[in-house]
């Protein structure tokens, strides 16, 4: 799921003196994942070489914002652990918090453009429930530190960035509502309150609280269990 580049949505939220946001930037749901799946390089960054350092950093940052928490990690100390000056860190960043955001928008929007398309190509919402599944914890799986930043920091995000990134949160659970209400319209789901959905998403993401990558089970092993345990909740013969 590797993306090099940043995003028109990372581009918007950058537009802004200091943290004073100075750009009226629609953040409709819609209109933010437009904005956000239309790639373009940033200015400061042209150069492979330079977007190659920027993934270093980004990299780096989400493990020390995973172990230590976003408000406890100062500019200095990512510099410190990527080896560069505050003078050369900020030709590459803007501010901590922008930095913050493309981590947690990067991956939500992933999760986005895979969603969709599953909802595309897979017409049976019970097959669709273990891709999606599949497809959430392969994401978490592989990008821990950076998934357990999009799941606990993303609330340190400020104005029009903590407004995009919650527009791609509720942009990726109305995929899951949506294959869920047409499991509903075909007569094999009953049908869920959205605090049930919440409960369901939030069993996959919150287990970054627990989850190993390369212990006993895959990634595959854990999604199609929450996977089953999801259909058993949507195929109840009970109302909520």
């Amino acid at each position: 799921m590797a993306r090099t580049k940043v995003t028109s949505t990372q581009k918007d939220a950058q537009r802004h003196d200091g943290d004073t946001y100075t750009d009226n930037v629609s953040t409709s749901p819609q209109t933010t994942l437009t904005s956000g799946l239309e790639q373009s390089g940033r200015s400061g960054r042209a150069t492979p070489a330079a977007e190659q350092q920027y993934e270093r950093i980004q990299k780096i940052a989400a493990q020390l914002f995973a172990s230590s928490g976003y408000r406890a990690v100062g500019v200095a100390e990512i510099g410190d652990a990527v080896g560069l000056g505050r003078g050369a860190l900020y030709y590459h960043i803007s501010s901590k918090e922008e930095l913050l955001f493309s981590i947690v928008v990067r991956y939500i929007e992933e999760l986005v453009i895979s969603g969709r398309e599953a909802l595309e190509n897979e017409p049976d919402p019970r097959k669709r429930i273990h891709l999606l599944s599949r497809l959430l914890m392969q994401c978490i799986f592989t990008n821990l530190p950076e998934m357990t930043v999009c799941f606990r920091e993303a609330d340190c995000l400020t104005g029009q960035r903590h407004r995009i990134v919650s527009d791609l949160h509720k942009a990726y659970q109305d995929i899951w509502s949506e294959t869920l209400r047409e499991g509903e319209k075909k007569g094999i789901f009953r049908s869920l309150p959205s605090v049930a959905i919440k409960g369901i998403l939030g069993m996959y993401f919150y287990s970054f609280l627990w989850l190993k990558p390369g212990g006993k089970q895959s990634a595959n092993d854990i999604a199609d269990i929450f996977a089953k345990m999801a259909l058993a909740i949507a195929e109840a013969k009970d109302s909520i």
